[in-house]
This record gives structure tokens, sequence and C-alpha cells, in this order.
């Protein structure tokens, strides 16, 4: 999120780890801006954020030509802040995944041609390997999952990389170890993203946005040497989306 209060702080952290592969997670709704309010009037609501109502943002993206005109200065102006870190771009998602909505993917695909853009998440989490890895919790296909093909598709002609599933979408905030171990048993073939919201305390914004995730327990997760091992012994290749586009 190149527009928060701790980007900076991530820029230098990152430039500590060359081998991190770092992506730009884009942010449309529910997040500051980069651009400044005057430029971008129709996006922004109260405290110069973006709307917090998905479903208003998205109608207002795709019927009014003057927002799609301002959500294009924006998209590029956080590629070009991305830019400006100096580090290499590794992928690009969105914000709760409102890279779905076609105005934006749209936007992404022609504005990330001129970053080098080469690969994109996919928010697919296929329901099947949810229910034999928990066969014992309930697990729904998401309403949207019209709109995650759509995208696959649209990235797929754009010459772009994509995973070809992606888990911690049904218990996000909650991929602790116990579950991921069982989780990467039943891995398909392909490219699987897992993704976490590690931290390592919990701040009151932090609370207040993303009530009743387990970060800290996430973090000891990424960090467990037994499912470092698991891994291992189950044959599982871990790969950067920067390593898809430089396979044959």
């Amino acid at each position: 999120m190149v527009g928060g209060n701790a980007a900076a702080d991530a820029v230098t952290r990152a430039r500590r780890l060359p081998e991190l592969r770092v992506g730009l997670h884009l942010v449309l709704v529910d997040g500051p801006p980069i651009l400044p309010d005057v430029e971008i009037p129709e996006l922004v609501r109260g405290n110069a954020t973006f709307d917090r109502n998905m479903a208003r943002a998205g109608i207002r993206f795709f019927v009014l030509p003057r927002v799609r005109r301002q959500l294009e200065a924006e998209i590029r102006a956080q590629f070009t802040a991305f830019r400006a870190t100096g580090l290499a771009l590794d992928h690009v998602n969105a914000h709760k995944h409102m890279h779905l909505h076609p105005s934006v993917a749209r936007s992404i695909i022609e504005i990330g041609r001129d970053f080098g853009m080469k690969a994109v998440r996919v928010p697919y989490e296929p329901v099947a390997v949810l229910r034999r890895a928990f066969p014992d919790e309930r697990a729904r296909t998401p309403i949207y999952h019209f709109w995650t093909e759509a995208l696959r598709r649209r990235l797929q002609r754009a010459g772009l990389y994509v995973n070809d599933q992606v888990f911690g979408l049904a218990w996000s905030g909650c991929m602790v170890e116990e579950r991921v171990l069982r989780l990467i048993a039943h891995l398909p073939d392909g490219v699987s993203e897992i993704y976490f919201h590690p931290a390592v305390k919990r701040s009151p914004p932090l609370v207040a946005a993303m009530p009743g995730y387990c970060h800290r327990e996430e973090l000891a997760t990424l960090l467990s040497p037994v499912l470092r091992r698991r891994i291992t012994e189950l044959g599982i290749g871990l790969v950067s989306y920067g390593n898809l586009a430089a396979a044959p």
C-alpha cells in the first residue's frame, strides 16, 4: 500500500531483504489516496479517504466516465509511487480484491504495461479443496466466482502471469499453523498462493481494521520449522510471481 502510513518503513525493510519479492497492493476503496483530493474529488469522501462502501464505489466506477478518469489517474499515481521506491515490481493485486471490478481490471492492465507489470493475483479459492482439507467446517463458493474467472481470462489474454488458486479467503486472518498444515496436504496441482496478515503486535488501529484476526499466530505460522519441514516432505516448491514470469 504505497499510500499507507508505514509505506516508507516497509520500503526500508524490503531494501534490506533483496530476496524478498514485493508487489503493489493498489488501494481504491477504504484507504488513503496518493493524489490530492482536488485531483480526484469523485473518488474521496470524508477525511480524504476512498469510499468504504465497495458496492457504491463499484457502481460509480462503472457508470460515470469522470469517475473512471480519476480512477485511472490514481492507479497510475500508485504505480508511479511504487516505481519511485526502486523495488522490483513482482506482482499486482488490489485491496479487498477490487481488481475483480472490470473497470479497475482494464485500467490496471493498460497502465501496468507502462510499469513492467507481469503478474497479477487471481483471488480464486477452490471450495472443493477446502472441503477435503476441512470436512468438519462449512465452505461455500463465493458470490463473485463469475468475476474471478472473467478476471483470469482477461489477464491471460493480456499475456500476464496468474496463480491457479489462492488460499486465505474463507478463513482470512486465521491461517494458523494447524490449519495450514492440514491445507497443504490437499493442495491441487499448479500455483497456489497462501496469504497471511502477520504482525508482531496488535495496535488499536490494527484491531479496528481487522477485528478477530490472529496476526501474531499467523506470523508464527510463517516462521514455523514444523511447517517448513512439511512443505519439504510434500515436495512443494516455494516460488514468487516473478519466478513464473522468468520460467520457460
